[in-house]
């Protein structure tokens, strides 16, 4: 996609709240893939991503930042987290694996947009799959058998989607895990076609019958080995690697007790940084062209804790501000997937048409800012616990048997629930 960075900047605008730096940031490094892609072959090569550091405290939008980024190009994207990895020899874990998660996710994508291209034809056909099974019931139930057309109509418009049919569904064997953190092995795969896939007789609704058809369908209509070879490719050029808590690894200076492998996975994590082969089960793929964004509180240690062939590996270093009382206001108000929006949507399932005053965001707010500066800085995550508060003994009491009902929270609502939390305020103003 041939964005512009101000265009991402904006895209991303919609759903995050403020940190300008970080947002301009990735929007570059985003920008920069686009640019490489229209270079020829030889140059290509050489150009590899400059990775990224984020460094702020949790809840102000690093790891939202990085997969609505990925969203946007609809790039293969995983999460890891490096505490969950364990340098080599230790049990748990590995490194690699974050390598052949970004492949799945990525034949996932690759599976799903061909599946896509092939969707009409393959309704077409498992709805003439289902149409057998269908018939012979109608029939027998006493419906005109020279209303074939009718059948078939019915069926296609859903008529029948409640009722309960049997049908004959693969009997998978599901993959086992060998051993903690080790990639699951499949033993129908070991054996390819050897072994015959067993079936069985499986009861469920029409229209769990239609999904399952179309997919079964779908699959025999798309051709895997192009799809794999799609997949490698896009996570190889495409993919983005979001690797969190990395300041949890970073070395303290002391070398005793549970320090003494981290050091160990950061050295673990380089090669795959800076490029290498990893061999998947889809095939092997380089990660000399994934885009590496890491990120961490760092309350305790500092970036510069990182061993020097790390932090040389993630050259653009970008510090995500505190969120302020402005912040929240915006948070709360102004997102495609505000918050109020959100709990408005709910409540409205249960014929509760809920509307928050200005003063009453405010108010929550400001309760949000003083919290975070009193006690633990858990970011926008703070609104989520007051607003819970706030809102638990309507969620409570709300059933849907009444008729519409509406209510506005205003500031007086608010302070009446949060009493306890703004009285522990006052009275820190005497605390010296």
């Amino acid at each position: 996609m041939d964005l512009s960075p101000k265009q991402i900047v904006k895209e991303l605008d919609k759903y995050i709240i403020g940190q300008s730096e970080a947002k301009r940031a990735v929007a570059v490094a985003l920008r920069n893939r686009y640019r490489r892609s229209k270079l020829n072959e030889e140059l290509r090569e050489e150009i590899t991503p400059k990775n990224i550091i984020m460094k702020g405290p949790t809840g102000v939008g690093k790891t939202e930042i990085a997969r609505r980024l990925a969203k946007l190009v609809k790039a293969p994207f995983v999460k890891v987290e490096a505490t969950k990895f364990t340098e080599v020899g230790y049990v748990g874990r590995d490194v690699e694996s974050m390598i052949r998660d970004l492949v799945e996710v990525a034949v996932r994508l690759v599976k799903e947009e061909k599946m896509q291209d092939v969707e009409v034809k393959a309704q077409e056909l498992s709805l003439k799959r289902l149409f057998d099974i269908v018939y012979p019931l109608k029939k027998g139930e006493g419906e005109n058998s020279d209303k074939k057309a009718e059948i078939e109509s019915n069926l296609k418009n859903g008529k029948y989607d409640s009722e309960m049919i049997e049908l004959d569904v693969a009997d998978t064997i599901k993959p086992v895990e060998l051993m903690p953190g080790m990639e699951a092995i499949s033993i129908g795969n070991i054996f390819g076609g050897m072994i015959p896939p067993k079936k069985k007789r499986k009861k469920m609704t029409v229209l769990q019958a239609k999904n399952m058809l179309k997919e079964e369908e779908s699959s025999k209509l798309i051709d895997l080995d192009s799809v794999n070879e799609e997949a490698i490719k896009r996570a190889e050029n495409e993919g983005i690697i979001f690797i969190d808590e990395i300041d949890k690894i970073a070395g303290k200076g002391s070398h005793n007790g549970p320090d003494v492998s981290r050091e160990g996975v950061q050295r673990d994590i380089l090669p795959f940084v800076e490029g290498c082969t990893v061999n998947t089960k889809y095939g092997s793929i380089k990660t000399d062209h994934i885009l590496f964004i890491a990120a961490g509180a760092f309350h305790i240690a500092k970036i510069e804790n990182l061993i020097p062939e790390f932090q040389g590996r993630f050259p653009i270093r970008v510090e995500l501000k505190n969120l302020t009382k402005d912040d929240f206001i915006k948070i709360l108000k102004e997102p495609k997937n505000a918050m109020t929006l959100q709990y408005s949507a709910l409540l409205k399932v249960d014929n509760i048409e809920l509307s928050f005053t200005d003063d009453a965001l405010e108010e929550i707010a400001e309760i949000a800012e003083k919290e975070n500066e009193t006690s633990e800085n858990i970011g926008a995550r703070r609104l989520h616990t007051i607003m819970e508060s706030i809102l638990e003994d309507i969620s409570f009491n709300a059933n849907g048997e009444h008729p519409l009902m509406q209510l506005v929270i205003d500031k007086e609502y608010v302070q009446k629930v949060m009493s306890a939390t703004i009285k522990k305020y006052d009275l820190t103003k005497y605390v010296l």
